[in-house]
């Protein structure tokens, strides 16, 4: 298992294949993100269970991959488009997964992203006040 197998399957992945997912990830895997810490393979399946259920398209387009030894990093923006997100619009986020492999299965991905860029600043109402804020920083 390496970066370039995981960022083929996470290019593919849909709501009505992410049994592929089982392939990739460890059964004792540890899985973070900006708002999420799940251990195990059930908990992370149920989570994608739930996530592709609400979604409308969530697409990955893989920007650069690296591996060295049993850690590899991946590059990406994610299309993301939820009838409660920006209207239903796509929005795009871009981020980084840093990967951690054992026995040939992924035992540890942590994903890096922007969290109000995701969700935040797409919300009505809380997205102008958020963007409002991120302007006002900038200046």
């Amino acid at each position: 298992m390496d970066v370039t197998k995981v960022s083929l399957i996470y290019q593919q992945l849909n709501k009505d294949n992410l049994h592929l997912l089982e392939e990739v990830y460890h059964q004792d895997v540890v899985f973070e993100d900006a708002a999420h810490r799940l251990e195990g393979w059930d908990e992370l399946k149920r989570y994608f269970d739930s996530l592709y259920l609400n979604v409308e398209l969530c697409q990955f387009d893989i920007k650069s991959q690296l591996q060295q030894d049993d850690v590899g990093f991946i590059t990406w923006t994610m299309s993301l488009k939820h009838p409660k997100l920006q209207h239903g619009h796509t929005i795009y986020v871009n981020g980084v997964s840093h990967l951690k492999f054992s026995h040939q299965k992924v035992i540890y991905h942590r994903d890096y992203f922007d969290l109000g860029e995701m969700l935040y600043e797409n919300i009505p109402v809380l997205g102008s006040v958020i963007r409002t804020i991120k302007r006002r920083l900038g200046e």
